[in-house]
């Protein structure tokens, strides 16, 4: 099979906890989660399993477009990316951004602290249970190393030996 052309990582989003989560041009991922980033509640965020949290832009952007009041980093997302299969970004699939990689742990479960981004406050908007597909995604770190803006993000085969791009 063809390799994609890939994506792009779009926004790096931190904060000293809650959100929203502010850009940053580039910063460090470790098994801890991203440089910089704060957690309020760690019974629900953070931890190995929930060390990243990842949204699309194309999801985002669609949203927008119905109305509702999100942006990158408005819903707690670390890592913002675009330019792939936001349906095929599983739990169990990789994800190789830049120097980073990155498996897909589960489909975030929507709170009451991200009602801001959403007309109404429908948070169910991005609930895999409701919308499938349109989840934020938690990962936990492979590989970890230092991200920036605008590096190339690779979906990988999570079936293939040694990292096939899907």
């Amino acid at each position: 099979m063809d390799a994609p052309a890939g994506g792009r990582l779009d926004s790096i989003n931190v904060s000293r906890g809650g959100v929203p989560k502010r850009p940053v041009a580039e910063a460090a991922i470790t098994a801890d989660g991203v440089e910089g980033d704060r957690q309020r509640d760690r019974r629900f965020h953070g931890g190995p399993e929930r060390a990243v949290t990842l949204f699309s832009t194309e999801r985002i952007a669609a949203m927008q477009a119905e109305g509702h009041p999100i942006a990158p980093g408005t819903t707690g997302e670390n890592l913002t990316v675009s330019g792939i299969d936001w349906t095929r970004a599983t739990p169990g699939a990789r994800l190789e951004i830049g120097e980073v990689r990155l498996e897909i742990t589960r489909y975030t479960t929507p709170c009451a602290n991200i009602t801001a981004s959403f007309a109404g406050g429908d948070i169910a908007r991005v609930a895999q249970k409701v919308n499938p597909g349109w989840s934020r995604l938690c990962a936990r770190v492979l590989v970890p190393g230092q991200v920036r803006v605008g590096d190339s993000v690779k979906l990988l085969d999570p079936t293939a030996e040694h990292g096939g791009v899907a």
